[in-house]
């Protein structure tokens, strides 16, 4: 049901429009999520104007375009389901085409959990549009009212019994012009056939079979392949090179330099030297005998231990306030007993299991890349500055992903394989090895936050003081960049749900030594693990059972509005009526979540449990973990448990599977090592260094529970990262009365 491209011979599957097939899209206005109006195509030259994402082959099968990077989210299928569901289509029936590059899909970044949220309601709606189609062009063969005329299953039935299927029909339906939106009816949700319900991954069988295309497993004829030897310090270029004992390895064809970044990182090459050879082995054991000296420049400096210091000192003091409520200042001023904590989170790498790969071909009016990219707009834009070619000229091909994280969103690697193409007049695939990962990554910022609580006569935080400092993603993108905007505060910071008359959050300024980038969940990570960490201390303060204390601190149900207590807050780019801050909803998910665990029952010696809860990507999480901490300080985490309410959701058994994935890379940001630097170099190269949870590491069982709901839809993909570390951290309280501030866990057991 799924299907690439031909990788060797360089052809791709295109929609079949040219071929008489109904071809459906739509008009953009920007970014917006909404069909604005059904477009109908009859040939190729009408088509190529359109948003193509719908096309009925006169055979019958449905060409569904995706736009969407698949990397392991099965967003293939959920944007399948939610077509063929509206189109009444038969699944099997279905072939989903992988779009390439191009603006005319509108947004094609495939972050920030936004897929469905941002596409479902036009792919219904073009669904929907052709399944009226198929019924007015059986009407009109039939000569009676549209109304007589239902479609079910890849069929069209009139009232009398007679049956058209829709093969038969699409001819008839290239002269009707497509209906306007108010003419189309949606279907109700209990007449659903395939969304909000567990459908088989539609690539599974080829993953299975080994038949999927990775970035990895494009076999360009003839193609030559690239390692690179990479500044080891952002920012540092080549002082020299001797390349004799690597151009001496057998397989070696050619050495090439990669010009040094200008201005801020954005997502160019770091520069460094290239060995390309006829096979990867030939190239690693090249690069190895290369011999490079470098010019560390202005970042040599950088050292964990120093900047973790700074960070911690930024915040000790008064900062720059975000939000602000009653007087928090001088309440806790005058406080003679108050609980004051600091929380810090190491810098942390994406770590797909698939390392950045691509391959280029350059032409003198064209380039095509093959690469695992979650943006390849990005990719086309990275490609047209570094060659200095017109970005419409650079034709991007999507491959799937083995894993983006947020790395994938930033195409340096594309951008490396189409210089070296374009130097060598080869087509050149640039293979990444885990170490290359590790080492030139955009790093998940490093973090400091400290906060004070006074708490009244009965226990609850009568004031709140947060201050926040970390390096902004800005300074990816502008030089000199030292304040997080407020895109990166409103991850789960300025949108705290405490409930108290006296908060203050402040955010600090901290510089930027190496190329800092989004990751799962991004700042909600550390926002969420400090909140919720304080919160279980507090309770802890004041005798209270931790659940219960924070039902009682986010307070009644309720719509939350920040920017009444003048905070800038932009809802993740939703609308505030439609996506509201439900207090409500947050207190359903702890509720469902403590009912799932059953919390409060009596547990053995040496065990404990935790739990936290948060809102992002307009999704609520509460999370419980059960732990053993033995005598020796050894962890074990026995299971643990999630809520969800993400609105309606698509296919259920997707949602499950992104919830517990979400987990388990929550448990990375609380048990890795993260990533330290010296000299301004990263410490860790790979696995046994940057540790990734082993099966040994996970509980047995991640139960999930999805809230039923008929809201519209939010995210998935990150909002179970979050709260995982603070349960985690909790449950480890709760089991050996060992408070855990900082992460990773490390050996903090042991102490």
């Amino acid at each position: 049901m799924s299907q690439y491209f031909d990788l060797t011979r360089r052809s791709f599957l295109k929609s079949s429009a040219a071929a008489g097939a109904l071809v459906l899209g739509t008009y953009f206005a920007g970014a917006a999520p909404r069909a604005m109006a059904g477009v109908l195509a009859k040939s190729s030259e009408s088509a190529k104007a359109a948003n193509l994402f719908v096309a009925l082959r006169p055979d019958g099968i449905v060409e569904i375009t995706c736009h969407r990077s698949e990397m392991g989210q099965q967003i293939r299928t959920a944007l399948a389901q939610i077509v063929a569901d509206e189109m009444e289509a038969s699944w099997d029936k279905i072939v989903v085409i992988q779009g390439k590059g191009d603006p005319k899909y509108g947004d094609q970044n495939t972050d920030g959990s936004r897929s469905i949220r941002y596409n479902m309601q036009r792919l219904r709606e073009m669904g929907a549009s052709v399944r009226y189609l198929m019924r007015q062009a059986a009407a009109a063969r039939w000569i009676v009212a549209i109304d007589s005329c239902s479609a079910e299953q890849h069929l069209v039935t009139h009232s009398s019994g007679k049956t058209f299927t829709y093969a038969e029909l699409v001819n008839d339906a290239l002269s009707i012009t497509p209906p306007a939106l108010d003419k189309i009816t949606l279907k109700k949700r209990s007449e659903w056939r395939y969304i909000n319900t567990a459908m088989e991954h539609i690539d599974l069988k080829d993953i299975v079979k080994g038949k999927a295309i990775f970035a990895a497993d494009v076999l360009e004829p003839k193609a030559l392949i690239a390692v690179i030897v990479r500044p080891p310090v952002v920012g540092g270029k080549v002082k020299s090179v001797d390349a004799k004992a690597a151009k001496a390895i057998k397989g070696v064809v050619d050495v090439v330099e990669i010009p040094a970044p200008q201005g801020a990182p954005v997502f160019q090459p770091k520069g460094g030297i290239a060995i390309i050879a006829n096979n990867t082995w030939a190239a690693i054991q090249g690069r190895k005998a290369l011999s490079v000296t470098w010019d560390d420049g202005k970042n040599g400096d950088y050292n964990s231990e120093t900047f973790k210091a700074s960070l911690l000192a930024t915040v000790s003091s008064p900062q720059s306030s975000v939000r602000e409520i009653g007087d928090a200042t001088s309440i806790l001023a005058k406080a003679s007993d108050k609980l004051v904590a600091d929380y810090y989170a190491p810098h942390l790498a994406q770590a797909p299991m698939e390392p950045p790969c691509a391959t280029a071909m350059y032409y003198k009016d064209h380039v095509d890349v093959w690469a695992a990219t979650q943006n390849p707009q990005a990719d086309m834009a990275t490609v047209s500055a570094m060659l200095g070619m017109p970005k419409e000229k650079i034709n991007v091909h999507v491959t799937m992903l083995g894993g983006g994280f947020g790395r994938k969103s930033k195409p340096d690697f594309s951008a490396e394989a189409a210089y070296l193409s374009m130097k060598t007049g080869k087509a050149i695939r640039v293979q990444w090895t885990r170490e290359d990962d590790i080492q030139n990554s955009f790093y998940h910022a490093v973090s400091a936050q400290h906060i004070e609580a006074s708490l009244d006569e009965n226990g609850a935080i009568e004031a709140y003081l947060h201050r926040t400092a970390f390096s902004p993603i800005a300074s990816t993108f502008q030089e000199g960049a030292t304040a997080p905007g407020s895109f990166e505060l409103r991850l789960g910071f300025t949108d705290n749900p405490i409930n108290t008359p006296n908060m203050k959050l402040e955010n600090g300024e901290a510089p930027a030594k190496t190329r800092i980038g989004w990751m799962r969940s991004v700042s909600n990570i550390y926002h969420a693990f400090a909140i919720q960490s304080f919160i279980a201390e507090a309770a802890h303060k004041a005798g209270r059972d931790q659940k219960d204390y924070l039902l009682e601190t986010i307070g009644p149900a309720r719509i939350l509005d920040v920017t009444e207590q003048n905070a800038e807050y932009d809802n993740y780019g939703a609308d505030k009526a439609t996506y509201p801050l439900d207090i409500g909803k947050l207190r359903h998910v702890i509720e469902k979540v403590a009912e799932m665990s059953q919390w409060g029952r009596k547990l053995p010696k040496g065990r404990g449990l935790g739990i936290a809860a948060h809102r992002s990507f307009l999704t609520y999480v509460a999370t419980v973990v059960e732990v053993e901490v033995s005598d020796s300080g050894d962890l074990n985490i026995i299971k643990s448990w999630v809520s969800i309410d993400a609105g309606t959701v698509v296919n259920t058994d997707t949602v499950i599977n992104q919830v517990q994935g979400g987990s388990i890379y929550g448990i990375t940001a609380a048990i890795s090592e993260g990533i330290t630097f010296d000299k301004g170099r990263a410490q860790q190269s790979n696995f046994h260094d940057y540790r990734v949870p082993r099966m040994s590491d996970s509980p047995l069982e991640i139960e999930v529970e999805i809230i039923p709901s008929e809201a519209p839809p939010a995210g998935v993909g990150e909002p179970a990262t979050p709260v995982y570390a603070p349960a985690l951290c909790n449950a480890i309280f709760a089991a050996c009365g060992k408070r855990i501030r900082q992460l990773p866990i490390g050996n903090q057991l042991k102490a």
